[in-house]
């Protein structure tokens, strides 16, 4: 018995089996699949949808039997295929079989030529695959990687909600609008759902693709929530609403305003998404679609939910930093001078540009010798403890001011407490928020003197002012800058003097407005009009900044100096000897007359000068100068060449004596010691009672 091998089946004549792998595939495949002639007809067709009413294609070109976007471009895209041979794979189009319900389908195409075995081009097959729901979900998900990449990245309220509409108009909505309650615009606490229907909503941001609608015009209105509506419902159960909108949607009614921006729009579906947070509402969001989009749906809702859900927390980061700028800013407010101070030969003026910044600071502060300071200053960051720290800064320099100190010596010993309030602040504990937070600050302070017309200078890390003279001109002006304040530079302080021409105008600055010298030369073209006052170069100057500069704020102090009419002050030169002081009685009662003061103050003057004369005689050594200045108050000084100054003594019931300065001290509102060059002026100052 002989073994037999495997039976082997007759071959399938070529013929029969291509018609078979061909019938196949137009009968079962998931792809639809069309046969074009080399006319661009269609030759045989299947499709996903009705068979019959594929057939019915049969004869049309491809561009007749798609309803396409752009059937110009399909046309030569299959004709180059044609013409080269080159196939085209996975072209993503729009649209949808003629006569078919419903808004344009994604289709992922490919076309490649037909040629027979002699190289015949024969026509063209064309594959077709509804990705329709494929592209909606990497849209959604391109949508909310757009909102979590750009919301949140400014702390600003309608910023924030701007970033909202530009995330998702044109991509996921054909108009957006974001209302936040108005009180939160303001940084209050966002109120606890349900939402009142009498408290208003502001629209922070509105957008729509191809300028669809109106726009800007409807930004910054307020309204209150129409009852039996899907926008009163979504705040009042914090629960999103998708709604079909047509003509016959019986809530228009009840809101004319809403109605009337969807008819402008032309909008057929709606997403209203309450903007939530722990519980609180902030606001509400509504997403419209119109035309040929396809209307929203659940998987839709999901992602309003989520992408509205990150905008809410963006929404009350934005507004706690709101509240704490508000908190700062008037804090800052409250510590800075409430009105313009008033000085012997010097005119000021002042301008605050509000940012984020709540760490400038300005002042002009009165010197004995009919002298004044003038400091700006900036410490860097925002919040309640830079307004702080500026506050302290300021009250610092103010008695720092009192001692008649050179500027370099001022900011020294400024630079000093500086330092210990950052060992303050390191000395915090770890858990505090202030710990790592390092502390940085400028200042620049300025001495003028009117009877010499000197302005003595110092920096700390501070732009150097601009000078601008009575005629226009710049005279150079070079200011040795020294290390800012905080900073572990040690190096010295220095000064700069520069001699001023009466009507000359000061620019001092903080750096967000004199950031380099483009800057300065601007600030310097606006400032040259001798003519104009200073509040209104302050305005100017404000009103040539570039648009959106200084988000940091700024602060502009302008000064224009002066000098002392000559019958406002008298000076005497006087002999050191101890007849002295009652010829400077004499002489100083002789002068009081003649400026009309009472009898009260000529009396304690003569007392004053009397005891400043007697204390240089004995303890000081020639020469010796008496000076007498009369504005909205009287100083004396009696100047001499000795560096030794008297203190105040308290002297006992037996004591024949130390009870000069003592008298001076209860007698003058004010009273010190100045230093410079040539020795000491002792100085007295009394309030005098102003004219009717």
């Amino acid at each position: 018995m002989s073994d037999a091998g495997p039976t082997v089946p007759a071959p399938m004549p070529p013929d029969a089996m291509e018609t078979a792998l061909l019938e196949r595939l137009f009968t079962q495949s998931s792809v639809g699949l069309h046969v074009l002639d080399p006319q661009l007809r269609l030759v045989r067709i299947n499709s996903l949808s009705d068979p019959a009413h594929a057939q019915r294609l049969v004869g049309r070109p491809f561009s007749d039997a798609y309803h396409l976007e752009r059937p110009d471009e399909a046309r030569a895209v299959l004709q180059r295929v044609l013409d080269t041979g080159a196939p085209v794979r996975d072209r993503l189009i729009r649209g949808r079989l003629q006569d078919t319900p419903g808004p344009d389908r994604s289709l992922m195409v490919s076309v490649y030529r037909l040629d027979d075995v002699q190289g015949q081009t024969l026509g063209l097959l064309a594959s077709v695959v509804d990705v329709t729901e494929r592209e909606k979900a990497r849209a959604r998900s391109a949508t909310l990687a757009g909102v979590l990449k750009e919301v949140g990245r400014s702390l600003d309220v309608a910023t924030t909600c701007e970033a909202l509409v530009d995330a998702v108009v044109p991509g996921f909505a054909d108009f957006a609008v974001v209302e936040v309650v108005d009180d939160v615009l303001r940084g209050a606490d966002p109120r606890v759902g349900p939402l009142g229907l009498e408290v208003p909503l502001r629209r922070a941001a509105l957008r729509g693709a191809d300028d669809t609608g109106p726009q800007d015009g409807l930004v910054g209105d307020t309204r209150r929530l129409p009852v039996r509506t899907p926008f009163a419902l979504a705040v009042s159960d914090l629960r999103p609403r998708r709604i079909q909108l047509d003509a016959d949607t019986p809530w228009l009614v009840a809101d004319p305003e809403s109605a009337r921006l969807i008819r402008a729009i032309g909008a057929h579906s709606l997403i209203v998404a309450p903007l939530k947070l722990r519980g609180a509402v902030l606001g509400l969001v509504s997403l419209y679609r119109r035309g040929g989009s396809e209307p929203y749906d659940e998987y839709d809702v999901t992602l309003a939910l989520t992408a509205v859900a990150h905008v809410a927390l963006s929404i009350d980061n934005a507004r706690r930093f709101e509240r704490d700028h508000v908190i700062a800013s008037t804090v800052q407010r409250r510590l800075l001078p409430q009105h313009e101070s008033s000085h012997v030969a010097v005119d000021t003026a002042h301008v605050l540009l509000p940012g984020r910044n709540s760490g400038c600071w300005f002042d002009t502060i009165g010197l004995s010798g009919a002298r004044t300071a003038m400091v700006v200053g900036n410490v860097a960051g925002h919040g309640l403890q830079t307004a702080v720290t500026m506050g302290q800064l300021r009250t610092v320099i103010h008695a720092l001011a009192g001692l008649d100190l050179e500027p370099d010596e001022v900011l020294a010993r400024l630079n000093d407490t500086a330092g210990r309030l950052a060992q303050e602040r390191a000395a915090l504990p770890p858990g505090d928020s202030l710990h790592q937070e390092s502390l940085t600050a400028t200042c620049l302070y300025a001495v003028y003197d009117p009877f010499t017309r000197r302005c003595t200078i110092a920096l700390a890390g501070h732009p150097e002012p601009i000078v601008i003279g009575p005629d226009g001109s710049t005279p150079p002006f070079d200011v040795p800058e020294g290390p800012a304040l905080f900073s572990a530079d040690s190096a010295p302080f220095a000064t700069a003097t520069l001699q001023l021409e009466e009507g000359s105008v000061l620019a001092l600055g903080t750096r967000a407005l004199l950031p380099d010298a483009e800057s300065a030369a601007r600030v310097r073209e606006v400032l040259v009009h001798p003519g104009r006052g200073l509040q209104e170069l302050c305005d100017d100057v404000v009103y040539s900044l570039p648009a959106g500069s200084h988000p940091d704020g700024a602060a502009l102090l302008l000064a224009r100096t002066g000098t002392v009419p000559p019958d406002h002050v008298a000076t005497w030169e006087l002999a050191h000897a101890r007849t002295t002081p009652a010829i400077a009685r004499t002489l100083v009662r002789d002068r009081l007359d003649g400026w009309d003061l009472d009898e009260e103050t000529v009396y304690a003057t003569e007392l004053i000068v009397s005891e400043l004369v007697t204390n240089a005689v004995r303890y000081g050594t020639p020469p010796l100068h008496l000076r007498l200045i009369r504005d909205r108050s009287l100083t004396c000084e009696v100047h001499d060449s000795s560096p030794v100054a008297p203190h105040l003594r308290h002297a006992h019931t037996v004591d024949e004596g130390g009870r000069g300065l003592f008298i001076v001290s209860q007698l003058a509102t004010h009273w010190g010691t100045r230093y410079g060059r040539t020795g000491k002026a002792l100085w007295a100052e009394q309030e005098i009672a102003r004219p009717d």
